[in-house]
């Protein structure tokens, strides 16, 4: 990290920490500067708001794709189906909780574009914790604002 980003965080209080748990071989406790470490990605979403009607919005950040795949997911990777069993749950800190599948997200399935925003508008999340986004969501129900942790689950294993 950069002194002058550093000194920023120092200055301007913590950053919020996001944490990456289940099952992963590399668990992680990041932030949005540590997030900047993955290729950016620009989306331009126009969703819609329960409670305030359309929002445009523009937002940067890493794919989640990217982000869990370097922590690690606990499937076989020579088993390509061995994939779709996994289940992606995200929470903010003000509770509010979305779940994806990998399927969504794999480029190899779904392909979604989603991310990890650190910047909305413009402006930097580095206190407030990143924000899921769903560029393909006509509803902004899933758009998840300071994720406090994803945790990736492929442990069930048998339908009875």
């Amino acid at each position: 990290m950069s002194q002058s980003l550093a000194a920023a965080r120092t200055t301007a209080g913590a950053a919020a920490e996001l944490i990456l748990a289940g099952d992963l071989d590399r668990p992680a406790r990041l932030t949005v500067p540590d997030l900047l470490g993955w290729a950016q990605h620009r989306a331009e979403v126009a969703f819609e708001c329960a409670t305030s009607g359309i929002q445009r919005h523009r937002f940067t950040g890493p794919l989640v794709h990217d982000v869990l795949m370097d922590a690690g997911p606990a499937f076989d990777p020579a088993r390509r189906k061995d994939r779709l069993r996994f289940l992606i749950a995200v929470r903010g800190a003000d509770g509010h909780r979305a779940l994806l599948s990998w399927a969504e997200i794999d480029p190899d399935f779904g392909r979604a574009p989603v991310l990890l925003a650190v910047t909305l508008d413009g402006t930097p999340l580095d206190r407030a914790g990143p924000q899921l986004v769903l560029p393909q969501d006509r509803c902004g129900a899933r758009y998840i604002s300071g994720i406090e942790a994803i945790q990736v689950d492929g442990g069930y294993s048998a339908w009875s």
